[in-house]
Order: structure tokens, then C-alpha cells, then sequence
């Protein structure tokens, strides 16, 4: 079950079909399948074998796509890290995952340099994707250019070999490499391409980081069905919306920020975007403000997906949105989902509890961390660390994260149910509740928002407009914050842990 055959297939059934667009550059299978060969064989050459990490730090490019598929097909194991991870958290995630080789762009030259001394690696496997070639690196577009285009040698693949480690951390000096298997990556081609109703007609559009592992909800079906896939460098409203009307784009997935961004720019319209089938959310809650605005807007083509790195989703179906709009749907077929209390108990439908599950797409552990792998995963069920509860269908509804939840009083407090009627107020765009110190509660809600418009609202009037329509006095904000945008990951993510650190506070307005 090596994904690395896909590419290769695809060329074969499909050889003239544009399968590929990275921004104006098309490539029919045939020779995007050329292109992943030429890589494969400048790898092997340079003696990378089987089960080596290969760690790319590049921002959305060809060369990135390109290798994500020559690893596979070689049996080496590619590590995408973030280009926002510098110095110690670097060094930290090449040491721990074993890297031996690194492709990188000239962009990124002075913080891999700071650090080359600190690692292992030859000095013949670093490698340039861009600009004249560097002292200290291969360059990598002379190195293909010159590789042949004939299938790598067969390397056998097991389905429980290594594919990729996807690191969630590093800065703290416990990096967590989350090990996906060739298996792993099967499914989540073939069931994402059934419950997304993708056919290999359909075209797929991605415009966020592909380095976040929600990338390949999108991935994987457009290469396993030889469907279409268009990849941008990054994100811009404007342009999302005229790429889906120019190239007729069938599904897309996006994280809350982008969906607002998209609603909010002066060319959105529901004719530009009539070709959708689907418009996947994830990656963090979508408010149920927006949620509606959107299904209004864009009927029947709404779906949500919540899910965790580590191998556990739900999925909201377009067809269950009008009855189930405040849930993120149930768990896909072979997979288990549980509610428990904090002593292991089942909790009947309606009662609050940590989300436990497993399935098919499940890890096998986090790399070279056995002790945190039986923290995560106890007899076969995965520990999510969200709160939640299940209808009597079986559909979950998110209450929050363990780690965000603020605890008040001795009350527990979710950051979630403020948010919701923080963004109904008609000056907020994007709002986060997190918690802050206070010496007789323990701790106090903060919102923090994004406003449509600069000036549009006072800090002091949001402020008493949430604590007047909150449902109990424990939830009332101590105070609202004005940003003009929320720190980020590199997947679009909120990160409220940074909002917490005190180097944030010369950047707010507070009363």
C-alpha cells in the first residue's frame, strides 16, 4: 500500500489530464509524475534509502508538493516543518526525528545556518530550492534538471511503514512527531473521497499551508481519484474567490479566518462560488454566527470537520447541516467515539466529558515517545483533551478545549460560549476568550477581537454589550481587547497561549 504508486498511476490512466496547478504553472500527470521521479532519483543517488527523514522548511511551493510524493515512493520519510520554527525548537525537531537530509529556500539560509553546527546532517544533503547555487547546499532545480524521469527502482512497502512525522510542538523541549503510515494515508484518499462525494471529475483547491496536516484532508483524494489539484503560495480572499470561478473548483477546505476573509471580500458573491460542492471548515470552531451567514449564503455545501493530528475526526455532512448545524457531526464509519468523565466512565447523551475515540486512521505513536504515546492513547482509544457531549443521535457537540477551558471561582468556564455571543455583536469580525490571572477568582475571561471595521466599537461598549447578554455571572468578561489580527499558526489556528505571554501586552487595548 505505498501512496508513492499513485502519482505513477495517475500518469498511466491520465497522462495529457492537467493534474496539478501551482499557481500560473500547469502540469498534465504525465509530467508532474516526471518531475516527482527526477527528485526521487537525485535522492537515492545521495544515498537516502528507506525509512531516512527527509525535513523540508519551504513555504507552499512546487518543490514542497513534489517532495511529499518522491518520499513515498522511495520509502523514506518526509518531516514538514514550519517555517515559522526557529533556533532551539529547530534543532530540537531535526534532532528528534533523525533527519538526514534538509530542502529549504533562500529565505530561510541565515536561520538553518545558525544552526547547522548544532546537527548532524552532511553537508552534501542540504539542499536550495531556489536562487544561484550556495556554498553549503545542493541546488535543487540543476540537480533534477539533470536527474532522469524513470520510475525509482521498487522499493517494497509495507502498509505499516512510515510515510511522515507531523510535529505539533518543540519550543517547550518535548517535540510530539505524530507518525503517519503509508495505511494511515490510503485511508484518509479513500474515505475522504467517499464522504466528500469526489469523483475524479472533481477539482480541489488549496490555498492554506500544506505543511498543516488538515492539508491532506484535500490531498490525498485528488491524487488518489487522479482529480485536479490547484495549490496558491498563500492565502488571499480575492483571489481564493476568483481561482473558484476561473478553474469551476468543487471542493475546498479552509479554517474559520479564511471563510471570514472570503465573506468579507469585495467580490464575494454566490454566483462566483456556484461551481462548490463542497466547503469544508476545520482546524478550529466556526462560530455559529458565521456557520448560518454562510449556509445562507452558500446552501448545501457547507461541511465541518473536527479532528485531531494524532488519528480521531467527526465529520458534519452537508445533508445533516439544517438539522445538526450546531454539532461537527458523528464519527465516519469504522470509527468509535466515547464521552468520558475524568474517572474513565461512560457519559450518557447530553452530559459533558472529555472526547475519547479510534479508528482507521489512528497513529501508530508519537516517534521515539513511547511514554507520551500510552498517555495519549489508552487500550487502543485516543485521549483528545476536548470537552464535549453526544445528542441522542450520536452527533457531537463541541464544548471546548481541556487546555482553554478557564476555571473561575472553583466554576468551570468555556471560552466556546462567550465567543458565540461575542461574534453576534455587529462591530466583531473574529473574537478569543482565554483566561487571565485574578487574585480572588483564580482566573477571569478576556476577549479578545478583531473588528470589521477600525473604530467601529470601544473596548469598554463590547465589553458591557457581551456581559449583558451572557447567561451567567461567572462567564462575564473582565475586559475586552481590540487586535488588528490574532497571532497565528502556520495552519491559521488562533494561538491563545500567546496572547497569554506578557510580550503581547504593548499590543492591546485594554481598560
Amino acid at each position: 500500500m505505498n501512496i508513492g504508486t499513485l502519482p505513477e498511476r495517475n500518469a498511466r490512466c491520465r497522462p495529457h489530464y492537467t493534474g496539478v496547478i501551482f499557481e500560473d504553472q500547469r502540469f498534465s500527470w504525465r509530467e508532474f509524475n516526471g518531475r516527482i521521479n527526477r527528485l526521487a532519483n537525485v535522492l537515492l543517488g545521495l544515498g537516502i534509502t528507506k525509512s531516512d527523514k527527509v525535513a523540508t522548511i519551504l513555504p507552499n511551493c512546487l518543490e514542497l508538493l513534489e517532495t511529499y510524493w518522491a518520499v513515498a515512493k522511495i520509502g523514506a520519510v518526509v518531516v514538514p516543518l514550519s517555517q515559522l520554527t526557529r533556533g532551539k525548537g529547530l534543532v530540537s525537531m531535526l534532532r528528534d526525528s533523525d533527519s538526514v537530509c534538509v530542502i529549504t529556500d533562500s529565505g530561510f539560509m541565515e536561520h538553518l545556518d545558525a544552526v547547522r553546527g548544532e546537527l548532524s546532517i552532511p553537508d552534501h544533503r542540504y539542499f536550495l530550492t531556489d536562487g544561484s547555487p550556495t556554498a553549503g547546499y545542493q541546488d535543487y532545480q540543476a540537480l533534477t534538471a539533470a536527474a532522469s524521469d524513470d520510475e525509482p527502482p521498487g522499493i517494497e512497502i509495507s502498509d505499516s511503514d512510515p510515510y511522515n512525522i507531523m510535529y505539533t510542538s518543540g519550543t517547550t523541549g518535548q517535540p510530539k512527531g505524530i507518525i503517519h503510515t503509508h495505511q494511515i494515508r490510503t485511508m484518509y484518499g479513500t474515505l475522504m473521497s467517499n464522504y466528500f462525494r469526489a469523483t475524479r471529475e472533481s477539482v480541489f483547491y488549496h490555498s492554506g499551508a500544506i505543511v498543516f496536516n488538515g492539508a491532506f484532508v484535500t490531498l490525498m483524494p485528488a491524487f488518489f481519484l487522479a482529480a485536479r489539484y490547484i495549490l496558491h503560495r498563500q492565502f488571499n480572499a480575492e483571489r481564493f474567490i476568483e481561482t473558484v470561478r476561473q478553474e469551476k473548483v468543487t471542493h475546498v477546505m479552509m479554517v474559520p479566518s479564511q471563510i471570514i476573509a472570503m465573506m468579507h471580500a469585495p467580490n464575494f458573491s454566490a454566483e462566483a462560488l456556484q461551481s462548490l460542492e463542497m466547503l469544508m471548515t476545520l482546524g478550529a470552531p466556526l462560530h455559529q454566527e458565521h456557520k448560518d451567514e454562510l449556509a445562507r449564503l452558500l446552501p448545501q455545501r457547507l461541511y465541518e470537520l473536527y479532528g485531531l493530528t494524532e488519528g480521531f475526526l467527526t465529520i458534519l455532512d452537508k445533508a445533516d447541516f439544517p438539522t445538526k448545524s450546531k454539532s461537527v457531526g458523528d464519527p465516519p464509519a469504522l470509527f468509535e467515539m466515547r464521552i468520558m468523565d475524568e474517572n474513565g466512565r461512560d457519559l450518557p447523551a447530553g452530559e459533558v466529558g472529555e472526547i475519547v475515540g479510534r479508528g482507521p486512521i489512528l497513529m501508530p505513536g508519537y516517534y521515539k515517545r513511547p511514554d507520551l504515546t500510552a498517555e495519549a492513547i489508552v487500550d487502543g482509544w485516543l485521549k483528545t483533551g476536548d470537552m464535549g457531549y453526544v445528542d441522542e443521535d450520536g452527533y457531537l457537540y463541541l464544548v471546548d478545549r481541556k487546555k482553554d477551558m478557564i476555571i473561575s471561582g472553583g466554576i468551570n468556564v468555556y471560552p466556546r460560549d462567550i465567543e458565540e455571543i461575542a461574534v453576534q455583536h455587529p462591530a466583531v469580525s473574529e473574537v478569543a476568550v482565554f483566561g487571565i490571572p485574578h487574585d480572588r477568582w483564580g482566573e477571569t475571561p478576556v476577549a479578545a477581537v478583531i473588528l470589521r471595521e477600525p473604530g467601529a466599537a470601544t473596548a469598554e461598549e463590547l465589553r458591557d454589550w457581551i456581559n449583558e447578554r451572557i447567561s451567567a455571572r461567572f462567564q462575564r468578561v473582565n475586559s475586552v481587547v481590540i487586535m488588528e489580527d490574532f497571532p497565528r499558526s502556520t495552519a491559521g489556528k488562533t494561538l491563545k497561549r500567546v496572547m497569554r505571554e506578557p510580550y503581547w501586552a504593548g499590543r492591546e487595548t485594554r481598560i
